[in-house]
């Protein structure tokens, strides 16, 4: 009895020591991978050129194609085992010529204008109407057509201060610029005005995509939060006001595109796929750099680190740059389509779209069966990470890499300090210059030590 307990001690203490050996091996590890991204990253130089050579990179543009390109050649430039195009069909929607609104029969701002932005996938044409405001879709469902036809239907619910999570916020109040116009034009009305997405007061109109599906779209545009405060107080203040609304913009054929994967094949177990990457696709103001350019550069820059650090995966890791999710998802669903129709096992996918700010964490999400055991294991790797300042814990993967889900597929978001995201997000402002290169390469650093941990340690669910 006592030579069985000797022997029990003897093997758990063999045990301790083991791990506590493989995670001084795994720390080590770690703190070069963030040596490597905060000396030798790309993933600076990479979006300055996307950003100031390139531009915006809306689906189906000119600019998408020739970005398709080019960061398919800096792929190549790392000495991968593979990269390649993978085709898509995308929805082609142009904004044409700059957009009008102006103010018309008010008594105290005849003509003054304001800042506004297309929505994209909204109508064109001229319309001079009275504006009515409303907080809620249930308001225009109330309103009815005896309310709302022939009128312009203004939608001010501010994105709620309140919340300490501002994607929380930003998700409690864009049902109005997704659904809004749609909602009124069903109704009779005109045209449609939405409060900017953002919890700043500023002079920038935030555009962004809004669904007509069924319904004849009608001029719908983002206005900025500045103007839409200005405009509240002068129909509470004249009880009518009129505005004259001018777009121009126009939906095209869906036209062909393509994701751009690169992958480092795996030396064990090559069948296996880790996938991090982000959107390549932006809006078609600013230069796409927080939305979803750093998201772009990062990925590269991951499989660019982990190169430099000499590390040989077991597993196959690709980097996989996403076309059109700002206003169809085509591409994260025709990656989930030909993932299911190969029979690939992807073992976890990361998406890093939440911005080039300091990274604060990761949030995972998968169907229960899959999540509960393997973030069981994710969360042992907690030491190895905090001192970077990064919290493990519950919550959303991404849009881009959502398909994959019902392939019982771990999911991982990038979680940014999101603080200063609206400030940005589908703006004029999203530019290189609001990107700090420190924070950016961090983002790099931490995405490839969880793709390391993935990789050595695996899940035991798969």
């Amino acid at each position: 009895m006592k030579k069985i307990t000797f022997i029990a001690l003897f093997l758990s203490l063999w045990n301790l020591s083991t791990f506590a050996q493989d995670q001084n091996e795994e720390a080590l590890f770690i703190r070069g991978i963030y040596d490597k991204a905060l000396t030798q990253g790309r993933c600076y130089p990479w979006l300055q050129h996307l950003t100031k050579n390139i531009g915006n990179r809306i689906s189906g543009s000119t600019s998408a194609a020739k970005a398709v390109e080019w960061t398919a050649q800096m792929l190549d430039t790392l000495g991968l085992d593979s990269v390649w195009l993978q085709p898509c069909m995308v929805p082609h929607w142009e904004r044409g010529g700059k957009e009008e609104a102006h103010l018309i029969a008010s008594k105290s701002m005849k003509n003054a204008s304001l800042n506004v932005l297309a929505l994209g996938g909204s109508g064109a044409g001229k319309v001079r109407a009275e504006v009515i405001e409303v907080k809620s879709l249930d308001e225009v469902d109330k309103l009815g057509e005896a309310g709302i036809k022939g009128k312009i239907v203004f939608f001010n619910r501010p994105m709620d201060p309140t919340q300490i999570g501002v994607f929380s916020a930003y998700g409690g109040a864009v049902d109005q610029r997704v659904a809004g116009p749609a909602r009124a034009a069903k109704y009779g009305a005109v045209a449609a005005i939405v409060r900017s997405m953002t919890t700043r007061i500023d002079d920038f109109p935030h555009t962004g995509t809004t669904a007509f599906n069924d319904v004849e779209p009608i001029p719908a545009v983002a206005v900025s939060t500045r103007h839409a405060e200005m405009l509240s107080k002068l129909i509470q203040s004249e009880g009518s006001v009129k505005v004259f609304i001018k777009t121009n913009c126009r939906k095209l054929p869906d036209a062909p595109s393509h994701n751009v994967i690169g992958e480092i094949r795996g030396s064990r177990f090559p069948d296996e796929y880790i996938v991090v990457g982000g959107h390549l696709d932006s809006w078609d103001v600013g230069e796409g750099a927080h939305d979803d350019g750093t998201g772009c550069v990062q990925s590269m820059d991951v499989l660019n680190v982990l190169k430099r650090t000499g590390y040989r995966p077991q597993r196959s890791i690709r980097c996989v740059l996403f076309m059109n999710e700002e206003n169809g998802l085509a591409g994260g669903k025709k990656y989930a389509e030909e993932a299911e129709r190969k029979k690939e096992k992807h073992l976890c996918a990361i998406e890093s779209d939440s911005g080039g700010h300091t990274p604060r964490g990761l949030s995972f999400d998968g169907e229960e069966g899959v999540f509960v055991p393997a973030f069981r294991n994710i969360s042992a790797w907690s030491e190895l990470l905090e001192p970077y300042g990064l919290v493990l814990k519950k919550g959303g993967g991404g849009s881009d890499i959502s398909p994959l889900k019902k392939q019982k597929v771990m999911l991982c978001g990038l979680n940014a300090d999101s603080q200063r995201y609206f400030d940005y997000h589908h703006t004029a402002n999203d530019t290189f210059e609001a990107v700090n290169q420190r924070e950016l390469e961090l983002g790099v650093a931490a995405m490839a030590s969880l793709i390391y941990l993935l990789d050595k340690n695996g899940l035991s669910n798969q």
